[in-house]
């Protein structure tokens, strides 16, 4: 099959598209999808820069520049702690058709069209922190076809086309898992940063869905787009959060940026507020005064495990048409290296989408 093998942490050129990959074997409780559209996400470039080793400190936009230490290193290359086997096919979002079960699966799975939830957990005890991720640990999707656990293949009956549908795994349930987390509710004030973002622009539409109103932090040139998926308000990147809103002013913030303004974020909330994040594409060092955190009772949540009710909910909202896909543009499996480097200008608003070569 055709496939893109990433092939050791570095730049672009650590990508390769090759023709003459070996379509997967499957083992009891799996299946194959043929891949009809795959997703761009951070978690992709992060992976192949060596960005989650403890080693590197600086923020995701750059090549990490401690590369050659990364190659000495035993553990921490990946977001889970431990070293990468490669080549790895990347890839977390899929949107596809199962076209073969191992034997134990039930037969009548063969051809439905599915979503793949990309938190694969080890055992089916909901509770446990004991997972992986697809296209992390595992071959991904970025490629002709994909094998899965048959429980992480959920069946979805919707319109959209595949590359609409592969923009919703790992961005919206990321999005959804972050405002489970931080139990946002209606009428709540909701500060969401990065919100031009795959997850940004989600975490807008999921929030206002549970009748939250969103203030937004986004560049001054995507605030219409912004304000279009359902913000009320748009705070200029870069601008001082005090200023725009002063301190006590938000219930909960959904942050994916980290940065040196982290520690604003804590400012603006009100005592009791809740802080939710799954990135820090600013930066992932940041400065905390305690007497913050503490005195005002904030309650922070670091959110990466998926709960169990959150990708069967997103499913839910897609076939309800609750949500709608935000996609900045498709590429060409082949034209990997130009969609990431699209994607790292950060001048789009939601995703961008690779498409498979179909025989």
């Amino acid at each position: 099959m055709k496939a893109v093998l990433l092939t050791g942490h570095g730049g672009l050129e650590k990508l390769v598209y090759r023709e003459d990959v070996p379509v997967p074997q499957l083992a009891r409780g799996e299946v194959l999808v043929r891949v009809g559209a795959a997703g761009v996400n951070t978690t992709d470039i992060n992976t192949r820069t060596g960005w989650y080793s403890k080693v590197v400190s600086n923020n995701t936009k750059a090549l990490a520049p401690q590369i050659e230490a990364l190659d000495k290193r035993t553990e921490g290359e990946s977001w889970a702690g431990a070293a990468l086997n490669f080549p790895r096919i990347q890839g977390a979002d899929v949107c596809g058709h199962i076209v073969r079960a191992s034997e134990d699966v039930d037969p009548k799975r063969i051809g439905e069209r599915v979503i793949i939830e990309p938190c694969l957990r080890a055992t089916r005890d909901q509770s446990s922190f004991n997972f992986s991720y697809f296209g992390s640990e595992c071959d991904g999707g970025f490629a002709q076809y994909a094998k899965v656990v048959v429980e992480a293949a959920h069946k979805i009956d919707s319109v959209l086309s595949d590359a609409e549908l592969a923009s919703f795994p790992c961005a919206y349930s990321t999005a959804e898992n972050l405002l489970t987390r931080s139990r946002v509710a209606a009428g709540e004030r909701v500060l969401i940063t990065g919100a031009s973002g795959g997850v940004g622009s989600a975490a807008i539409q999921l929030a206002r869905r549970r009748g939250a109103k969103i203030i937004a932090v986004a560049s001054t040139s995507k605030a219409h787009k912004v304000m279009a998926l359902g913000a009320s308000n748009v705070i200029p990147r870069g601008s001082s959060l005090i200023t725009a809103l002063g301190p006590n002013s938000v219930d909960v913030v959904i942050d994916v940026v980290g940065g040196q303004a982290w520690s604003e974020r804590l400012d603006v909330l009100v005592p009791g507020g809740r802080y939710a994040t799954s990135g820090a594409i600013a930066g992932p060092m940041v400065e905390m005064d305690l007497r913050t955190l503490y005195l005002k009772d904030i309650s922070l949540f670091g959110c990466t495990r998926l709960d169990s009710e959150v990708f069967i909910n997103l499913i839910e909202y897609i076939e309800r048409s609750d949500i709608q896909p935000v996609i900045a543009q498709t590429f060409p499996l082949r034209d990997i290296a130009e969609a990431q480097e699209t994607f790292l200008l950060k001048k789009h608003t939601g995703k961008i989408v690779l498409i498979p070569p179909v025989d």
